[in-house]
Order: C-alpha cells, then sequence, then structure tokens
C-alpha cells in the first residue's frame, strides 16, 4: 500500500546522504572518493568529553531522564548560551534534544497551523522545507544572495512577509553558504516580526565557528524579540560530538512547555550519559574548541584560494560555518548535474546547490572540515575536471 498521509508525501533524504550512499558505491567499486559532501567535524569527540560519557555510562546513569533534559544540563546551558548572547535565560526556558532538528521540527509543529506562512532560507537546509510542510504550514523561500555576502533579499523578504506570517526561520553562520546575517538586517527582519506578530526560529548551530574576529549577532538580543525568538544550538558542530545526537532549543517558558510534551510523546528522552557528557563540554575549558576554529580557518583559506585559483569558478570566503559555495554558473551546467558529475569522474563528492532550494542554482557545497591532504587532492583533481569542462 501507498496510501500515505499528505504529511509526508513531500518528504525527501537530504541530499548529503544521497551523495554519500552514491559515493560509497562507487568506494565498493574500487574508486577512491573524496568526501566533501557530509557536513560533520573530522575531529574525534574531545577526549575529556569523551571520558566523561564513559564515566557516565560505567556508573549507571542508563535510565530514563526527564523529557526537557537533566537539570545541571539546562542549567549549564541557561548560563552558557545567556552569557554568549547578552541575555538572561532560565534553565526553564532549555529544552534539551536528540539533535538540534527536534528544536526545529518540535516549536514548528507547535506553532504553525494549516495554511500558515512560514517564511524560510533559500538556500537554507532542507529541514525547514520538511518540517514546515509537515505541520501543514506554506513554505515561503526568501532567496540568499551573493551579492548581499548571502544574508536575506531584504526587498523580497518586505515583499513576501505578511499577517499571515506566523514564523520566519532563520540560520546564521548558513548552511550551505556560510554567510552571517549582519546585525542591521537583523533589525529589519525584527521589526517585521514585531508588526505581524510572527515567531522566530533562530538556527545557531554554527554559531561558535566563526572567523577572523568576526561575531554572529542573535537577533533574540534586539528589543522585544526575546518573547518571540526560539534559539536552537547543538553539540554536533561545537565539540564533534556529531554521532552523540545532543542538541537543544531556548524559548519562552509556555512555549518550552508544549515542546517538552512533544519530546515526551515521541522520543521520550535524551540519553542520561550522553547529556552528562553535555555537561562537561559546556563548562569545562573551551581551548580545544578555539583551537578547531583556528584549523577551520586554515583550511577554508586553502579551500577559497584554490577553488578561485580555477578559471570560471569564484567563491566568496565563508564568514561561518565549515562550507565553501563556489559560483559555478560560467560553466552552463545545472548544478545537480555538475556535482554528479564531479563525482563520478573525478572522486569528489560535493552537493549541487539546488539541494539546498532553488536558489542554489549556479553553486556548488563542499565541506572542508577535512584534513589538508585531502583539502588539497580535492582540488587538483577539480582543476583537472573544469579545465576539460
Amino acid at each position: 500500500m501507498s496510501n500515505f498521509a499528505n504529511r509526508v508525501n513531500h518528504l525527501e533524504m537530504e541530499g548529503a546522504y544521497v551523495v554519500m550512499a552514491r559515493a560509497q558505491e562507487l568506494e565498493a567499486q574500487g574508486k577512491d572518493i573524496i568526501h566533501l559532501e557530509i557536513g560533520q567535524p573530522d575531529f574525534k569527540t574531545f577526549a575529556h568529553i569523551s571520558v566523561a560519557g564513559i564515566g557516565a555510562i560505567a556508573a549507571g546513569h542508563t535510565r530514563y531522564s526527564p523529557a526537557a533534559g537533566i537539570v545541571p544540563l539546562r542549567e549549564a546551558l541557561a548560563k552558557d548560551a545567556g552569557e554568549r548572547r547578552g541575555v538572561t535565560f532560565t534553565p526553564k526556558q532549555v529544552v534539551v534534544g536528540p539533535g538540534a532538528k527536534p528544536g526545529l521540527f518540535f516549536p514548528t509543529l507547535a506553532l504553525v497551523q494549516p495554511g500558515d506562512e512560514v517564511i524560510y532560507p533559500d538556500p537554507g537546509f532542507p529541514t525547514y522545507a520538511a518540517m514546515i510542510g509537515v505541520a501543514g504550514g506554506k513554505p515561503v523561500p526568501v532567496p540568499l544572495t551573493e551579492e548581499n555576502d548571502f544574508s536575506f533579499n531584504l526587498d523580497e523578504f518586505d515583499r513576501l512577509v505578511n499577517p499571515k506570517t506566523r514564523l520566519i526561520i532563520l540560520n546564521s553562520p548558513g548552511n550551505p553558504t556560510g554567510g552571517i546575517m549582519p546585525l542591521k538586517d537583523l533589525e529589519h527582519i525584527a521589526e517585521a516580526a514585531q508588526k505581524n506578530d510572527a515567531w522566530v526560529i533562530s538556527d545557531e548551530v554554527y554559531a561558535r565557528l566563526v572567523y577572523d574576529g568576526k561575531t554572529a549577532p542573535s537577533i533574540i538580543k534586539l528589543p522585544g524579540m526575546a518573547e518571540r525568538t526560539i534559539i536552537v544550538d547543538g553539540f554536533s558542530k561545537t565539540y564533534a560530538m556529531a554521532g552523540w545526537r545532543l542538541g537543544y532549543a531556548i524559548m519562552p517558558e509556555a512555549l518550552a512547555e508544549r515542546v517538552e510534551l512533544l519530546l515526551n510523546h515521541s522520543v521520550g528522552c535524551t540519553a542520561t550519559f550522553t547529556q552528562m557528557a553535555g555537561v562537561t563540554a559546556v563548562t569545562s575549558s573551551q581551548t580545544q574548541v578555539d583551537e578547531m576554529v583556528a584549523e577551520y580557518t586554515r583550511r577554508r583559506d586553502r579551500m577559497i584560494d584554490g577553488l578561485n585559483a580555477i578559471p570560471g569558478l569564484h567563491c566568496r570566503k565563508p564568514q561561518g560555518a565549515f562550507y565553501a559555495f563556489p559560483n559555478i554558473k560560467s560553466y552552463g551546467i545545472p548544478a545537480a548535474k555538475l556535482a554528479d558529475r564531479l563525482l563520478e569522474e573525478a572522486g569528489v563528492a560535493a552537493l549541487a546547490g539546488t539541494t539546498f532550494g532553488a536558489h542554489g542554482e549556479g553553486y556548488i557545497r563542499l565541506c572542508y572540515a577535512t584534513n589538508i591532504d585531502q583539502i588539497n587532492e580535492a582540488l587538483r583533481r577539480m582543476a583537472e575536471f573544469f579545465k576539460k569542462l
């Protein structure tokens, strides 16, 4: 039978997993593949965090926990996230989940009624469109433009935002572009959100991965935004804990209560030992995070310099995250076809910009969270590939 509910008929697998599966098929056939498709750190989880998790298992912390998370972690996150953003949070505003995606998905389910309009970035993380559709909302993509350093096209935003807008989704630093939304753009969006009584989800999972002494301002600090903003963050990128599945969201207490119920009736709770490792991650020295960001800076610079040395390519230097988003328009080949050929002919796994929305046409995404030797070899292969085009 295939008579499925409409809420799931639009769902597709994230493009990164599709490309990874094809790359692994090629590897099984003996082809050497450089993986630049999956957005996860190549660093091992920091040793002291792993030791904390292992110790928690050994000590028997393997039972159910409260759906919203253990109190020590919620306290630590409220303090740390508040200090980093210059605002005050209470532990009751913090909801912990198995990864950051529940912090995106469940507030959307709690807020969006069928037919409500939801503004989101395009190109953007594929889960945004997926969760809007599951909630029955109307997806309203706003283009991120290269000319604007991949922040919102505010003219288009102003055309689209209206009293039917229930939710506005932001992602800064952004996936797939690495762009950071400047404060003036956030102020513009905040004014529109308040005028139209809209909520904001601010996906800040890359907030610690920012380069060149920059910061990624958060919309929650702006006047009038604390009562209508959900901050989403996690441990996967900052602490190289992708497989641990640990994330969190911070929101007004009344909404947190609703989201806790959704967690309770879906995943139940997040593993207690994973949360205890999270407490160690947040409350211990952050030196290794800083060292990781410094290494990403080195990799970014090598990747961008190498891409811009290839005739016909040009790539803006990302301000955050760990993705390069080169412009391939001069070749006149659709992004999906070019990415397929890059994998099949050059052995470099990349994602088409259209994996992230229609406005990603003319771009590909390359993740530079891998070692310099791999980056150098990928650049060599890409130079040969594009020369043949």
